[in-house]
């Protein structure tokens, strides 16, 4: 079950609580393609198969940024925003990028609410540790702790 985000007393009750799991994300070549058009980034581990094939990584890999991109969807999945006005993305701490994500694999994220407090404007200000994890493998792609700031009603 998704604990709730309803209320800046909801989001402080959680604080030191796993958070649900998202749903799973294929990696494909298509995506990665559209990740390096989009940021301009198009070396060759990550959009020429056939190189990247004796590569070090013996496949095109994603962008580390693309997984980090993928922690605001999977931090949408992984509580209820009841009573939700707006919610801000503030800033990320401690970004790692453990293991390479090959094309073909499936991401999820995992989240833990290590920190809030309210803010002075009547908000709460929440760090959220988030894994991106690679289904099957011992490493994560991506450890980040993010900064979300959220308003309700």
């Amino acid at each position: 079950m998704k604990p709730s985000f309803g209320s800046v007393e909801g989001v402080l009750s959680l604080v030191g609580k796993q958070l649900a799991d998202s749903e799973w994300v294929v990696i494909s070549q298509e995506r990665i393609n559209q990740f390096a058009e989009a940021t301009g980034d198009h070396q060759w581990i990550h959009v020429d198969p056939v190189k990247a094939k004796d590569g070090p990584f013996g496949a095109c890999i994603a962008h580390g940024y693309l997984s980090l991109s993928l922690v605001a969807s999977f931090q949408e999945q992984m509580a209820t925003l009841d009573n939700l006005k707006m919610g801000v993305n503030y800033g990320t701490d401690k970004v790692r990028f453990p293991s390479a994500v090959k094309v073909g694999s499936r991401l999820r994220g995992k989240g833990e609410l290590i920190a809030a407090e309210k803010t002075k404007d009547g908000g709460v200000q929440a760090i959220i540790r988030v894994t991106v994890e690679i289904e099957g493998a011992e490493r994560p792609a991506c450890v980040a702790e993010t900064i979300s700031r959220y308003y309700f009603n």
